[in-house]
C-alpha cells in the first residue's frame, strides 16, 4: 500500500501508529524531529506524512512550512497530530498546509479513515 513517514518525539507514538498502520498494510518510516524528517524525505519517497505539532528542535508547523516550500512536496498529504487541545491549532495547521488535523488519542478506525482519505486525494491530484 503506502509508505508513511511518522514524525514524533515520543517513541510510544511511533510504535502505536506503526502498529495501527501496518495492520492496514502500510509501511512506516519514523523520525524523532523535524530535521530528521526532512532528511528522511530526501532519502526515500513517502506517500504521506503524519507529524506531531509539539516537538523540540522544530515544531510541526515549521516542519510543514519547510516541506511545503519545496515544489516536489507540494502535493504530499500531511496529517497533523497532537495531544494538546490548542483551540487555534486546527485552523493554523490548515493554513500552513496540513490536509487533516487529528487529536490524540485516536482510534484505529479514525486513523484508517483519515489516511485513506488523504491518500485518495493525493492520488486524484497526481492524475
Amino acid at each position: 500500500m503506502a509508505r508513511i513517514l511518522i514524525v514524533d518525539d515520543a517513541p510510544h507514538t511511533h510504535r502505536l501508529l506503526t502498529l495501527m498502520l501496518e495492520r492496514i498494510n502500510h509501511t512506516t518510516v519514523t523520525a524523532d524531529n523535524g530535521p530528521q524528517a526532512l532528511e528522511q524525505l530526501e532519502k526515500m519517497p513517502v506517500d504521506l506524512m503524519i507529524t506531531d505539532l509539539n516537538m523540540p528542535i522544530m515544531n510541526g508547523f515549521t516542519l510543514m512550512e519547510q516541506v511545503r516550500s519545496q515544489e516536489k512536496f507540494k502535493n504530499l498529504p500531511i496529517i497533523m497530530l497532537t495531544a494538546s487541545g490548542q483551540q487555534q491549532a486546527p485552523m493554523e495547521a490548515a493554513q500552513k498546509g496540513a490536509n487533516r488535523f487529528l487529536t490524540q488519542p485516536i482510534s484505529s478506525w479514525e486513523l484508517n479513515r483519515v489516511v485513506t482519505e488523504c491518500l485518495s486525494i493525493a492520488e486524484a491530484q497526481s492524475v
